[in-house]
């Protein structure tokens, strides 16, 4: 019979013999070097706080305090939370501008008069210890914002609203504060159906497929163009970025179709900036795709499953991020609670070489720190951060025996202080 503990048994083998293949396990890149104090932030889902917002209802609602702020042990990753931003709307993703001088907040809410949308708020970092201070908020444009990105120019914020299904472009003013949507673009097509093409046997995995849901969105490296995921239409949108208006025009083909019912939901650029990877909810795979950078359009090549040989039953992908060396990509299989990792050959293709239980339940998302050394992995239903040590040669993660008690956690970034 197969039981939990053999299933966790069969995990830590598994990572057991990535990390054998290696006699330095964690060694960071030739190139990363530890700087500073480093802050790591955490966003969560929240309950309301009577204190802070008190008509708001979120989406789900969940444990957290709002924004929770961390020391991290440069030798050992573990994290000392410090301090909390209280924030009532669940500020479950995070993005850090390039200066380390702001942070914006997704926050995933439906309730903000008078159209029932979502919002983005903008904080200012204390760079002597990383404390913030609210600018402002402003409507995200659509129901439950669940993604935010700054444009590499610095001058944007780009959002996707997963409830309302649209996704939205947010000025940045001179002082780091928001302004209201430059563009906003409502997601439209075909819905797929509820069950995945490439669904494990005997799934159920169902979450998105019942209307538009808008997942992620981002620029590519250069900025010229900006895809975004939905993972009701079973598609990635590619746009042409105007720079000069904060506006977003459908490129040449505007969209790229994922199988019916596999559900995109995030995608990551290898460092050379002509592969990308999208991992699908409800399918549990990875579709790597070669990328145009003078076109900005997409060609899957390879479609591979997150999950080992003989999986069977429902799983619900979350994450997935490449390595900064390009060598490995790490997918989060929530259900299965597991980060698979995959070598990548040099073309691109992908190979699944093991998995690492994540200690909790529910991953929603993992990062990296600076220098790659370690990774943070956020159980949403075990109400814990854990920290894994990365093996740079074999891809294996290393149980640090670190956890960090955070309600709901959902998203970590960074930030190097002075």
């Amino acid at each position: 019979m197969h039981t939990p503990d053999a299933s966790r048994r069969a995990f830590l083998k598994s990572s057991a013999a990535l990390a054998a293949a290696a006699p330095s396990l964690g060694a960071a890149p030739a190139d990363a070097k530890a700087g500073g104090p480093l802050i790591a932030y955490v966003g969560t889902f929240s309950s309301p706080l009577r204190d802070v917002l008190p008509t708001q209802v979120d989406l789900p609602p969940g444990n957290g305090r709002g924004i929770h702020r961390f020391t991290v042990n440069r030798d050992t990753g573990a994290l000392t939370q410090v301090g909390v931003h209280e924030l009532g709307t669940s500020p479950s993703c995070l993005a850090v501008n390039a200066a380390g001088t702001r942070l914006y907040s997704a926050n995933e809410t439906d309730r903000v008069a008078p159209n029932k949308e979502g919002t983005v708020s903008a904080f200012a970092v204390d760079r002597t210890d990383g404390s913030l201070k609210l600018l402002n908020t402003v409507s995200s444009g659509g129901a439950g914002p669940t993604y935010v990105s700054v444009h590499p120019s610095g001058k944007f914020v780009l959002v996707a609203n997963y409830f309302g299904g649209s996704v939205a472009v947010l000025p940045i003013t001179d002082d780091g504060k928001l302004g209201d949507p430059t563009d906003v673009k409502a997601d439209n097509g075909k819905i797929g159906p509820t069950k995945a093409t490439n669904a494990p046997k005997g799934s159920f995995a169902f979450s998105g497929h019942d209307r538009t849901h808008a997942h992620m969105i981002q620029a590519d490296p250069t900025g010229r163009f900006v895809l975004h995921v939905d993972l009701g239409l079973d598609a990635i949108f590619a746009w042409k970025f105007d720079e000069a208006k904060g506006t977003l025009s459908a490129n040449d083909p505007a969209s790229v179709a994922l199988p019916p019912g596999d559900g995109p939901r995030h995608f990551h650029f290898h460092p050379n900036g002509r592969w990308l990877y999208s991992v699908q909810e409800e399918g549990s795979t990875v579709v790597l795709f070669d990328y145009d950078v003078e076109s900005g359009t997409l060609k899957a090549r390879q479609t591979v499953s997150t999950l080992p040989t003989g999986f069977a039953g429902s799983n619900f992908c979350s994450e997935i991020l490449v390595s900064s060396d390009g060598k490995f990509v790490y997918v989060g299989n929530r259900l299965h609670d597991s980060i698979g990792i995959l070598s990548v050959g040099p073309k691109g293709e992908l190979t699944l070489v093991g998995e690492e239980w994540t200690r909790g339940n529910y991953p929603r998302s993992f990062t990296f720190d600076p220098t790659g050394t370690f990774l943070y992995c956020c159980n949403q239903r075990a109400d814990h951060v854990t920290v894994f040590r990365a093996d740079r040669k074999t891809g294996g993660l290393a149980f640090t025996g670190h956890y960090a008690p955070v309600g709901n956690p959902s998203h970590v970034v960074f930030l190097e202080l002075k």
